[in-house]
Order: C-alpha cells, then structure tokens, then sequence
C-alpha cells in the first residue's frame, strides 16, 4: 500500500462515507464527458444542415410552460442518484459509468450524423415560469435532440437503483415516476420531439444491458484507479 496524500486522508475521514472516494473522480469524468460531447457537437455542427423530426403527433401536445420546473428540478434528481448509484458498491458503479459514457459517444455520433433542430413557441406572460421558460430556451439552444439526453439521464436515474437492495422501495418508485415526469417535461416544454425520448430510453436500458453482461466495466474502473492514485494516494479507496 502506497502513501496517501493529504487530501485523500481528509477526504476518508470527512466526505468518504457520503460520497465513496473509489468512483467520485468517475462521477466528475461523468459529468466532464457530457459536457464535452454535448457542447462539443453544438460547436463543431453551428453550421451543419439541422433535420426537423417534428411529427402531426408532436404538434398536438400542447405547450405548458409550468413543467419547466420539472425540466429544471431534474438537474438535481440526477446528482442524488447517481450519487446513489455510487454508493451501491465498485463493481456496480462501474458498469455504470461505463454505460453512462458509452451512451453519450453514441449520443455524440447521433448529434454529429444526424443533427436535429425545432421551433420553439414564443413564450408570453411576465412571471417566473415564463422567465424561467425563456431562459432555458436562451441557454440551450435547439439543437442536438436525437437522443434526449435529457430522458437518457433521467432512466438512468431510475435503472441504476432499480432492484437495489440499499435504496428504499418507495425511493425507487418516485425515481421511476420523476423520470417519467421529466420525459413528459420535454414535450410539453417543447425542448424534444417523441422520437427523442424513445431513443433517450432504449439507449439507457441497451448499454445498463450490454454492461451488465460484458466486462467493459473494468476499463472504467482501470482509468479511475490511476486517477485515484493521483488525487487519494494509494489507499484502500480504489483497492
């Protein structure tokens, strides 16, 4: 066993037991690699043809401004559970991770070869769910749809707990719920089309299959191991 660093001895003693050392430079990386597929391809296409996959269907479910609030509470949804999702142990975690990023490179090749755009609604009113509305619509441009990441996250959410043996039964069905909750925030917030949220779920229960049953796993936990010796020293964080 190595020496620890100073910053992984306060990180045992103060943050360990909420957040397990072994897998949160993972959780960063997760939240790095989304953020540079998603923002990346947004830069890389500004000027690329963007396809319209809007459909009768689409047009026929209202605008409601009022779920924005789901839209936007879901941000912290995703950081309780998957913080959940990492204190389900290793080996769990990171077959996790690795179909966490596995389904942002195929969201990134989607948003690459098929790029896809909408028209918004003009949002009316002056209260905060209309400034809320407009601001996202200002933040997050139309583009990179096919998948929704959004929906993708959000499953994942619900599947990285499902049948857990540490989260509560109850906490597991609102995940279900609230994930179901933010699908539906995207269409009557008009950020997605319907095609969007199904690939967003069969992404997520695709690659949570494809990890479960092949060893890509270990790739994940290998880089994180090396970034933990960095950061932790050699302890028994990542052993």
């Amino acid at each position: 066993m190595g020496k620890e660093t100073a910053f992984g001895r306060w990180y045992r003693k103060y943050i360990d037991k909420w957040i397990p050392a072994y897998g949160v430079l993972g959780l960063i990386c997760c939240f790095l690699w989304n953020s540079l597929i998603y923002t990346g391809t947004q830069l890389a296409m500004k000027n690329a043809y963007h396809y319209d996959l809007t459909t009768d269907l689409d047009r026929k479910i209202p605008f409601v401004k009022e779920w924005v609030l789901v839209y936007v509470i879901c941000f912290a949804f995703w950081a309780v559970n998957y913080i959940l999702i990492l204190r389900e142990g290793r080996e769990k975690w990171f077959r996790f991770m690795a179909a966490d990023m596995l389904s942002r490179l195929v969201c990134g090749v989607f948003f690459i070869f098929l790029p896809t755009t909408n028209v918004r609604p003009e949002v009316t009113g002056d209260g905060f769910i209309s400034w809320l509305m407009r601001f996202i619509y200002r933040m997050d441009m139309p583009t990179n749809l096919f998948p929704s990441i959004h929906c993708l996250v959000s499953w994942f959410c619900f599947i990285g707990i499902r049948k857990s043996t540490k989260v509560p039964g109850w906490y597991q069905a609102f995940s279900c719920v609230f994930a179901l909750m933010v699908c539906a925030s995207t269409q009557f917030t008009k950020q997605h089309y319907l095609v969007d949220v199904v690939a967003g779920l069969l992404l997520a229960e695709l690659f949570w299959f494809v990890t479960n049953h092949v060893s890509l796993y270990r790739y994940t936990q290998r880089f994180t191991r090396i970034l933990n010796r960095k950061v932790f020293g050699v302890a028994d964080h990542d052993e």
